[in-house]
């Protein structure tokens, strides 16, 4: 599924990447709850969905994806990490749901990507960033995320598998910093060492804030509500801030 934003120089569109199963005691840490697999998950917490996505721009400076969803090969990549069992997705692996089957909807390719940003290089953001390995387009990351994942020793550390992202040519950026004119990136980390959030400015339906992981769920902002991954929440703050100056 594709829903599209039009401003007079810019298209947004925002790309289903696959969408995972899984308990939400994983996205939202609650006093009294027990994470489950995928063998139990009708077990009170019952699972949900939990989606991805791909916001694709298209600028009149180039075309500019932020992040890359899950890989077609989830089954047998994640079996190092035994995400595989709590985060099985959905889509047929030889179906379509994927990021290349979003982006060959639209008739383009990875090597028609410009520029490449990942909010960061978690396994259901960066699986894909390889694809874009193409001498042509430009691969972004926080600069604390690149240096965080040069501490890994191993295949994987959490929700970080190396395999997504080793011998890619990451370009980093540093803090809250523009990409292109109305395309910029807020530093929201506290979910891993950098994550980024995206702002994109646009001149008839106004300015859109995509959080990535910094705040997944509305739940996540409210009084007892915490993400699991997250050693505090100063993203949620700041999330909120930029989006209050906005409104």
């Amino acid at each position: 599924m594709e829903r599209v934003v039009m401003a007079d120089d810019m298209k947004l569109h925002i790309l289903s990447s696959g969408v995972m199963e899984c308990d939400q005691t994983w996205l939202l840490l609650k006093g009294g709850t027990t994470i489950m697999d995928r063998s139990h998950k009708n077990s009170p917490p019952s699972w949900a969905d939990c989606p991805t996505h791909a916001v694709l721009i298209e600028h009149p400076e180039g075309r500019v994806l932020w992040d890359t969803g899950v890989p077609r090969d989830w089954a047998t990549r994640w079996e190092p990490t035994g995400f595989q069992e709590f985060f099985p997705v959905k889509e047929d692996p030889s179906g379509s749901g994927y990021l290349d089957s979003a982006l060959a909807e639209l008739e383009l390719k990875p090597d028609d990507i410009d520029i490449l940003i990942l909010s960061h290089l978690h396994f259901d953001h960066a699986a894909n960033a390889k694809m874009f390995d193409n001498g042509k387009t430009r691969i972004i990351a926080s600069s604390d995320e690149i240096e965080g994942v040069k501490g890994i020793a191993g295949a994987f550390q959490g929700a970080h598998l190396v395999s997504d992202f080793d011998g890619l040519n990451l370009e980093s950026v540093s803090g809250d910093a523009e990409i292109l004119p109305g395309v910029s990136v807020i530093a929201t980390p506290g979910h891993t060492w950098g994550t980024m959030s995206l702002q994109v400015d646009l001149p008839n339906d106004g300015t859109k804030i995509f959080t990535s992981d910094a705040v997944y769920l509305g739940a996540r902002g409210a009084a007892g509500g915490r993400c699991r991954h997250c050693v505090g929440q100063p993203e949620v703050a700041r999330v909120r801030r930029e989006a209050a100056r906005h409104c």
